[in-house]
C-alpha cells in the first residue's frame, strides 16, 4: 500500500504503484525516492511513517517523519519548526553511531517539512515491559551497558537528549551493520527520538531554559528548564528504576520523606547492593550528588575491567584515557622488517629530463565524463570487484557510479567540508573518506550508508590508504601527522609525529611492517607500523612532496612533488636508492598511481594532462590532454585496462586502452 501523506486527504490509502492520490492527487513519492507505507506514530510536532526507499534496489524501510504540529497560536508552530529543524540537525551530527538512527534526509515538498530517517526494526522497552513483565538485575544491567557508552558519544559531542524514557529505546530485532563489531548483535538497545535535544554550552551563564521532556522521567532541574548532562543520566537511571518495578516513576518517589522508595515495588526481584546504590545515585535529586559522567556510572559498574565489548562502544568518541585497555597479547613472530635506506646522492641518476613520447605509444580513449558533482573532484578510485566507481569532491559528497555505463548509482553525504580523499578497503566492503572537516568516515559499501566515524585529526585529512589485510587505515593530515586507526576496533591505535608541515601522501608498503609518507615538508619519511617508531628519511624534493605510490612488489617507491618532478626510489637490500628523477614540466603533480603489473606509472597534473611513464627506463610514453583544469586524483583498474581521473573541471573521466 501506499499512503497519501496530505494530512488532510480523506482518503490516504493507495496502491503500491500509485504515484499520486487518487483521492486528492498529491504526490506519493517524497524525493522521487521515499514512499510512506503506513503511519506508525503521531505526536505534538507531527506524524510518524514507515517507509521504503525505492531509489535502492533493495527497497529497504525507512521512517518519514512528517512537520504537523497540534499546537495553535504563530509563537508555538514557530517553536515546534525550531525543534522539528533541531531534530535533524542532531540526527545528522550524531546518526554516524549504531545505537543512534541515521538521518537520510530533511527537506520540504508541498509546504511540508519532513526528515527521513533510519528505520531500527524492534520494539522499545515500554511495549516490552507489557510483554515479559519486569526487568531482573542482569537484564537491568544490559541496559545501562548498552546505553551509557551512547550517553557518553552525545555528551562527548555536546549534545542532551532530554527525553530518555522506555518508549525512546527500541531493541533492535535485526542486525543492520554487521562484520567490523562482534558488539553489535540483535537485542542490541537504540535510542531514537532526538526531537527534544539540545547542544549544551557548560560556559554559557546558567538560565531558565524550555521546560520539555515527559514528566515522569526528567531530573528536577530540566523541569525549571535548567538540563544539563547529568540530567540524561537521571533520566536513565529513572527508567531503570520503572523497568524493575513497573511502577511510574510519580509513584516511586515518596515527596514528604524526599527519597526514592523503589525497593518497596520489586515484586520479588533481588538486586545487589552495588547496582542498588549506582541506581540511587544516578536518580539523585540534586546533580551535585550525581555521576557526573557517563563514562564515571561505567566505571563505577565495572570496577575492575571495562569489558571489550562497551570498550569499543566508547570508541566512537575521542579515545578515552581512563579507560583500561586490552591485557597484552603474546608476541608473534614477525619477518624480517625492510629498512629505508638513508637519502643517496642524486648524482646516482640521470639528469632529470623531459623524454618525448614513444612512437610505440599506446592510445588511451575516453568513454566516459561522469558529471554532477558542484565542485572540484579532488579523489577517486575503482571498486576492488570492478563494478563500480567512486568520486570525492569539494562539493562534501561522495559519489558511487556503475563503472559498465557511467550511471550514477548513489551518493553518500555526511561529512561538512570538502572531501579530499577515498579509499576502497581490498575486499570491497569498506570505503575510507578523508575530509578537511577533520574526520575519517567509513561507509559500509554493502549497504551504501555511513558506518563509523574515526576522529583524532586537529586539521583536515588529506590522504587515506587501507592496510594490505584491510585490517588498519592510516591517515595523512594538515595536523602534520600519520594516524594508524585499528578498524577491527574502530579506534586509533598510533600517532605518527614527526613531519614538520602537512602531510600529503601515505602508503603502506606490501610486507605490512612499514608505512612511507610525504609532507610539504619536502621530506618522505618511513615508520615502523607495530611501533611507531620513524626509521628513516629522503629528501631531495625542492617542494611539496604531493603524493606517494609503492609498486605492488613493493620494489619501487615514486614520489611526486609540486616542483614538477617525480622521483623513482629503488629498494635494494633493504635500502632505498634514488633510481631516476622525471621532470613531468613545471608546477604541481597532484597525483600518481603505479599500474598492477608495476611497469607503468600515471602521473596528473595542473595543466589537465596525464603523463603515461614506463617504469623502468623512464620513458614518457604518452601525454593525454585530459581535463580542462588541474588533474587531481588518477588510479588505474584491477585488469590494467582502464584508467580513471578526477579533476578540478568537476568531471571524472573513464579512459580504455
Amino acid at each position: 500500500m501506499s499512503y497519501c501523506l496530505n494530512p488532510h486527504c480523506p482518503n490516504p490509502q493507495n496502491s503500491n504503484d500509485s504515484n499520486f492520490c487518487l483521492t486528492c492527487g498529491a504526490k506519493l513519492l517524497l524525493r522521487e525516492r521515499y514512499r510512506a507505507i503506513r503511519p506508525i506514530g503521531h505526536g505534538g510536532f507531527g506524524k510518524t511513517f514507515l517507509a521504503v526507499d525505492e531509489d535502492k534496489p533493495s527497497h529497504p524501510p525507512a521512517v518519514i517523519k512528517q512537520f504537523f504540529p497540534q499546537t495553535q497560536g504563530t509563537n508555538n508552530i514557530e517553536k515546534a519548526a525550531e525543534l522539528f529543524h533541531r531534530e535533524a540537525v542532531r540526527l545528522d551530527q550524531l546518526g554516524k553511531h549504531p545505537q543512534i538512527p541515521e538521518l537520510l534526509a530533511h527537506f520540504e515538498q508541498e509546504g511540508n517539512l519532513y526528515l527521513v530517517q533510519e528505520y531500527i526494526d524492534g520494539s522499545n522497552l515500554a511495549e516490552e515491559i507489557v510483554r515479559k513483565n519486569v526487568f531482573n538485575e542482569t537484564q537491568i544491567r544490559q541496559v545501562l551497558d548498552d546505553l551509557l557508552p551512547v550517553l557518553h558519544f552525545m555528551h562527548h559531542h555536546q549534545v542532551i537528549h532530554r527525553d530518555i524514557k522506555p518508549a525512546n529505546i527500541i531493541r533492535r530485532q535485526s542486525n543492520q551493520t554487521q562484520s567490523l563489531f562482534p558488539h553489535q548483535t540483535i537485542g542490541q538497545l537504540v535510542l531514537v527520538d532526538f526531537g527534544a535535544a539540545k547542544v549544551f554550552n557548560e560556559t554559557q551563564i546558567p538560565g531558565t531554559g524550555t521546560i520539555i521532556g515527559s514528566p515522569e522521567y526528567i531530573a528536577p532541574e530540566q523541569a525549571r528548564g535548567q538540563a544539563g548532562f547529568t540530567s540524561d543520566i537521571y533520566s536513565l537511571g529513572v527508567t531503570c528504576l520503572y523497568l524493575l518495578t513497573q511502577i511510574s516513576p510519580f509513584d516511586l518517589f515518596d515527596i514528604h520523606e524526599d527519597r526514592w522508595v523503589w525497593r518497596d515495588y520489586l515484586k520479588g526481584n533481588s538486586i545487589s547492593p552495588q547496582l542498588s546504590r549506582i541506581l540511587d545515585k544516578m536518580a539523585a535529586s540534586s546533580p551535585n550528588k550525581r555521576y557526573p559522567t557517563a563514562l564515571a556510572v561505567i566505571q563505577d559498574l565495572h570496577p575492575q575491567t571495562i569489558p571489550a565489548t562497551i570498550r569499543q562502544s566508547l570508541a566512537y568518541a575521542e579515545p578515552i584515557s581512563t579507560t583500561p585497555s586490552p591485557p597484552p597479547q603474546p608476541a608473534k613472530p614477525q619477518p624480517a622488517k625492510p629498512q629505508p635506506a638513508k637519502p643517496q646522492p642524486s648524482i646516482q641518476s640521470p639528469s632529470p629530463q623531459r623524454v618525448s613520447p614513444s612512437k610505440t605509444a599506446s592510445s588511451w580513449r575516453c568513454i566516459y565524463t561522469l558529471t554532477g558533482h558542484r565542485n572540484a573532484v579532488t579523489a577517486v578510485a575503482f571498486s576492488p570487484d570492478g563494478k563500480t566507481l567512486a568520486s570525492g569532491s569539494q562539493d562534501q559528497t561522495i559519489e558511487i557510479w556503475w563503472r559498465n555505463t557511467g550511471k550514477r548509482w548513489y551518493t553518500l553525504t555526511g561529512h561538512r567540508n570538502w572531501v579530499t580523499t577515498i579509499a576502497f578497503s581490498p575486499n570491497g566492503e569498506m570505503l575510507a573518506s578523508g575530509s578537511r572537516d577533520n574526520t575519517v568516515e567509513i561507509w559500509d559499501m554493502t549497504k551504501g550508508k555511513r558506518w563509523f566515524t574515526l576522529i583524532g585529526h586537529s586539521d583536515g585529512v588529506e590522504k587515506v590508504a587501507f592496510s594490505p589485510n584491510g585490517e588498519m587505515l592510516a591517515s595523512g593530515s594538515r595536523d602534520n601527522t600519520i594516524r594508524l586507526w585499528d578498524l577491527v576496533k574502530a579506534k586509533q591505535r598510533l600517532s605518527l609525529s614527526g613531519h614538520t608541515d602537512r602531510v600529503y601522501g601515505v602508503a603502506f608498503h606490501p610486507t605490512q611492517q612499514w608505512l612511507v609518507s610525504g609532507s610539504r615538508d619536502k621530506t618522505i619519511r618511513f615508520w615502523d607500523i607495530h611501533t611507531g617508531k620513524e626509521l628513516g628519511q629522503l629528501k631531495g624534493h625542492t617542494d611539496w612532496v604531493r603524493d606517494l605510490a609503492i609498486s605492488p612488489d613493493g620494489s619501487i617507491l615514486a614520489s611526486a612533488s609540486r616542483d614538477g618532478m617525480i622521483k623513482i626510489w629503488q629498494l635494494h637490500n633493504a635500502q632505498w636508492a634514488l633510481k631516476r628523477t622525471l621532470r613531468a614540466g613545471d608546477g604541481d603533480i597532484f597525483a600518481i598511481a603505479f599500474s598492477p603489473d608495476g611497469k607503468t606509472l600515471v602521473s596528473g597534473n595542473q595543466k589537465g594532462q596525464v603523463d603515461i611513464w614506463q617504469v623502468e627506463t623512464g620513458t614518457l610514453l604518452e601525454t593525454i590532454s585530459a581535463h580542462s583544469q588541474d588533474i587531481l586524483s588518477v588510479v588505474f583498474s584491477d585488469d590494467d585496462q582502464q584508467l580513471l581521473t578526477g579533476s578540478y573541471d568537476r568531471t571524472v573521466k573513464l579512459w580504455e586502452n
